[in-house]
């Protein structure tokens, strides 16, 4: 299964969007919270998202979820610092966090593979709530 990886400033609302999402995907999806920063503080960690990345992946690749744009950047940092053999296994998606993370999350745990998933991620900036 794809491993998700949700990259937020906010520990706590990484923690509650990872848990949201793992009431509504099969057992056994990874889904990994990388919030805030190493001394619990406000903001995005870039080892701590390698970290995060590199306990979701489990051959199938990583996609994370980023909420702001500062996340993105310690991201993209994170993935530069992976070893070699991940690199070409994560994507970084360009979507809403909660609403991506939840619809990447069944994807995932059903199977699909990376682009698949990430594809939905994305899908969800077109999702209408009523």
């Amino acid at each position: 299964m794809v491993g998700i990886v949700v990259v937020s400033h906010s520990a706590k609302i990484a923690d509650g969007i990872c848990d949201l999402a793992g009431q509504m995907t099969a057992p056994g999806q990874k889904l990994i919270a990388a919030g805030g920063m190493a001394d619990g503080g406000i903001g995005t960690d870039a080892f701590l998202i390698q970290a995060a990345i590199e306990k979701a992946e489990s051959g199938d690749g990583v996609l994370v979820m980023v909420d702001l744009g500062s996340a993105v950047i310690s991201a993209e940092l994170a993935v530069e610092m992976l070893d070699e053999k991940y690199k070409g296994q994560v994507a970084i998606a360009d979507a809403p966090i909660l609403e991506g993370a939840i619809a990447a999350a069944v994807d995932a745990s059903v199977g699909q593979p990376l682009a698949s998933v990430l594809a939905t991620a994305e899908g969800a900036r077109e999702l209408r709530k009523r």
